[in-house]
């Protein structure tokens, strides 16, 4: 797919990757981006246009798909994260319901209500964020990472369900980001704008998985290995 003329959708897309993606969007020619957000503002940016969405409310994404009836390429980048001290902590598992609800539902809700408009457009493209969490998860994000497995589940199935209406399915797998969600942690991170640069990169090359940054690759790398960095983590630090 060429970015050059298109329409982004990009759910939460006030900050971070999210706003990251539609500038690199601009920058490489596309026409126009909405920017799903909770509580649009009044002062926007040339070319972004924000559009209310809550990605865990069904009502929400059912308008926004219906105003922004023009998109060629959705980005599923909503998604949040919760911290336990353990596995085994009891607010784990409301945690993870909450988590669930955006980062696997939401996706899949929103991908449901927008296939059908990139299906009248031509095919376009879905970009879903996931992440190195995917396949190592950490402790303190168990929750997190879980969601972000199921989303990769589901990426890999809507991928080979979409082709026959010629849209893309692209999954984006990288680590910790230098954004709101990972403030406080001490440790090397990937720029939101490196990260929305090679998925938009390897879209256009018409590749459907990225891998972001170093420690991602070595991840992935080492499933095939006799010693899974699942099962020996390196510190965290």
């Amino acid at each position: 797919m060429i970015i050059q003329d298109s329409v982004l959708f990009i759910t939460g897309a006030n900050r971070g990757l999210g706003l990251a993606f539609a500038e690199q969007a601009l920058q490489r020619g596309a026409k126009k981006v909405y920017a799903g957000v909770r509580r649009p503002a009044d002062e926007g940016r040339p070319g972004i246009i924000q559009v209310r969405l809550d990605v865990t409310d069904h009502a929400s994404i059912a308008v926004a798909a219906n105003q922004c009836g023009d998109t060629t390429l959705l980005v599923n980048n909503a998604g949040i994260a919760r911290l336990t001290s353990s596995t085994l902590d009891p607010s784990m598992i409301e945690g993870a319901r909450e988590i669930l609800e955006t980062n696997y539902f939401g996706m899949i809700a929103v991908s449901q209500a927008f296939a059908p408009i990139l299906a009248r457009n031509g095919g376009g493209a879905i970009i879903n964020v996931l992440s190195d969490a995917t396949w190592y998860a950490r402790p303190m994000l168990a929750a997190y990472s879980a969601s972000k497995s199921a989303a990769w589940s589901f990426t890999n199935a809507l991928r080979i369900e979409l082709r026959g209406q010629k849209t893309t399915v692209l999954g984006l797998h990288v680590s910790f980001m230098d954004t709101d969600m990972t403030h406080g942690f001490d440790m090397k991170k990937v720029s939101p704008q490196q990260a929305a640069e090679a998925a938009l990169i390897d879209l256009e090359a018409n590749k459907e998985e990225v891998l972001a940054d170093d420690f991602t690759k070595e991840v992935k790398r080492s499933l095939s290995n006799g010693k899974p960095i699942y099962l020996d983590p390196p510190p965290l630090g």
